[in-house]
């Protein structure tokens, strides 16, 4: 049995970027953890019976959100840590960051505008706690630029760095073609009643698609989607579910394929690793 640990910067990140790494390894009998550095203070809430949580104050969307996640967790079966949090009823050292030049990025415990070294030794106490095998985390772009995504694969990197035997560091990426095909696929099972936008083939992507051979490994599982679907829906606040896709707050359509691409990073340099060829293999050396 080997232990995965995933770092993430929100509550509904977890599902939507590695909920098929995450339920695939527990299915297998892998120990699964999940490490959420903030509660999403700053989400942006889609149902209208909630939208009174939204920047309200006292951030009662954080204990909302909280709850969501524990929703979502039990449906994954893994491990659930919140960064700096001692016990299961503290709030993690770190609050939600919003956009850079928001107000929020100049609260006192925004978590991307505090100091690195500070995110990172919590980061690297609760690895060493842990004792993973692989850490998996975001791309040096957090995907899709969001400060608290980047700041968390930056912390990452610099707690793993300062560790003498470190785990085996695996960051998002996405393949150029598997976009295509996941927008070619959402434009024939969308409905265009349906009253959400699908991106077309021309669309702009997000920094996280690169070109395929960028991307060297990958854990590829359909069967776990009906169960990924299932977490997506305790994070109601964030995400509407349809049949094999998933909107955000922006209407947009994104596909839930059952697959997602990874390569492994050097912590202390940045660089990810070489492809090895066309084959791809899972996250750990007996996936090969």
């Amino acid at each position: 049995m080997s232990r995965l640990l995933f770092v993430h910067a929100h509550p509904d990140d977890e599902t939507l970027a590695t909920g098929v790494a995450i339920l695939h390894h527990v299915e297998r009998g892998d120990d699964v953890h999940l490490l959420t550095c903030t509660l999403g203070e700053e989400g942006e809430v889609i149902p209208a019976e909630l939208a009174h949580l939204e920047g309200a104050q006292g951030d009662p969307l954080a204990a909302h959100r909280r709850t969501e996640l524990a929703g979502a967790v039990a449906v994954l079966g893994v491990s659930s840590h919140l960064l700096g949090a001692a016990t299961e009823g503290d709030e993690p050292a770190y609050r939600d960051s919003g956009m850079v030049g928001s107000q929020a990025f100049a609260h006192p415990r925004a978590l991307a505008s505090t100091e690195l070294q500070q995110v990172a030794g919590l980061v690297r106490s609760t690895i060493a706690d842990i004792a993973p095998d692989v850490v998996v985390t975001y791309d040096a772009e957090g995907g899709y630029g969001h400060p608290d995504h980047i700041r968390v694969h930056d912390a990452v990197r610099l707690a793993l760095s300062e560790m003498p035997a470190p785990p085996v560091l695996y960051v998002t990426l996405t393949p150029r073609s598997w976009v295509a095909e996941d927008r070619a696929w959402l434009a024939d099972h969308v409905p265009e009643d349906s009253g959400y936008a699908v991106p077309s083939p021309s669309d702009p992507v997000a920094p996280s698609v690169v070109d395929d051979e960028v991307v060297t490994h990958a854990v590829v599982d359909p069967s776990v989607v009906p169960r990924q679907m299932e977490a997506l829906r305790a994070h109601a606040t964030q995400v509407v579910v349809g049949n094999g896709w998933f909107a955000l707050s922006n209407d947009v359509v994104s596909r839930l394929p059952g697959r997602e691409g990874f390569a492994r990073m050097d912590p202390r340099s940045g660089t990810l690793s070489p492809s090895r060829g066309p084959g791809r293999r899972g996250l750990l050396e007996a996936d090969a």
